[in-house]
């Protein structure tokens, strides 16, 4: 995920200080300023921090999902009427990768690591024992409508839907969506009413997987410095111990425990997805 951060000293504070990630390479701006941070959470997986102020999906820049072939999937997205750019690129940090948008307008980008590119350069390389945790298990993003998302992610990209949650037991609140060849999955964060900007924060988020919450929450404790929100672990509805971090522009980072707490699986809703409702 790469978000939009106000202060990207503070930002640093929070991602490298507090969570314990490092930062393998920056991207400049002419005029030698750091516009883009790269905070590193696997070989894989990293965090993007574009030190600009948002256009227009709250603190979201965009999502990205890794491929084996860009070129491949841009010509079968373009076979099934999605708009994709007439070729593909290569990003500056040596990567192959193009953008596509969603029915809700975030912007999604489709990459490829190169060999060569500063991503596979750095393998095996920033990976610290500090870190809070070492996987993202899945991004959220907010979706307004649930039939056209499915239909994007699930019939068009392969996503495969496992489990659908609602905090009220009345209305749909989240579908999760495992991509085709992994286990890693996107979240959808339903709505009717379009969220306010703080309410973009905690629903735009990022889920990293901890194997232990209460060892996580404990060293947390011990790093605080200019961390000043309580750190409360809660069973959430899918039945996982967690705890919610927010990094200093109110972006969410979910810390959340692999297995339900009881060892049982979490059943799926079967609540209606909300009605959408304009503002």
């Amino acid at each position: 995920m790469a978000l939009f951060v106000s202060d990207l000293q503070k930002s640093r504070e929070f991602y490298k200080g507090f969570l314990g990630f490092e930062e393998p390479y920056t991207l400049k701006r002419d005029d030698g300023t750091d516009r883009i941070a790269f905070i590193k959470i696997n070989d894989d997986q990293y965090l993007e921090l574009f030190a600009q102020a948002p256009k227009q999906d709250g603190q979201l820049n965009h999502i990205s999902f890794f491929t084996d072939s860009a070129e491949a999937l841009r010509a079968y997205l373009a076979s099934r009427d999605i708009k994709v750019p007439e070729k593909v690129g290569k990003g500056q940090i040596g990567n192959s990768n193009f953008n596509v948008t969603d029915p809700d307008g975030h912007t999604v980008e489709i990459v490829q690591y190169e060999p060569g590119s500063w991503t596979r350069r750095e393998t095996g390389k920033y990976l610290p024992e500090t870190r809070i945790a070492g996987h993202m298990a899945h991004v959220g993003v907010t979706v307004g409508a649930l039939d056209p998302a499915m239909t994007f992610y699930r019939d068009v990209l392969g996503f495969e839907e496992f489990w659908r949650g609602s905090s009220t037991g009345k209305t749909l609140s989240w579908v999760n969506l495992r991509v085709p060849d992994g286990g890693d999955y996107l979240e959808f964060m339903l709505y009717s009413t379009p969220p306010d900007a703080a309410q973009m924060g905690v629903r735009n988020h990022v889920c990293l997987v901890t194997p232990d919450i209460a060892k996580a929450v404990s060293t947390l404790e011990a790093r605080r410095k200019n961390y000043s929100r309580p750190i409360e672990i809660k069973i959430g509805v899918n039945g996982k111990r967690q705890a919610n971090l927010f990094d200093p522009d109110g972006t969410r980072i979910e810390l959340m425990e692999p297995a339900t707490a009881d060892g049982k699986p979490a059943p799926s809703s079967t609540a209606p997805a909300p009605t959408r409702q304009q503002q």
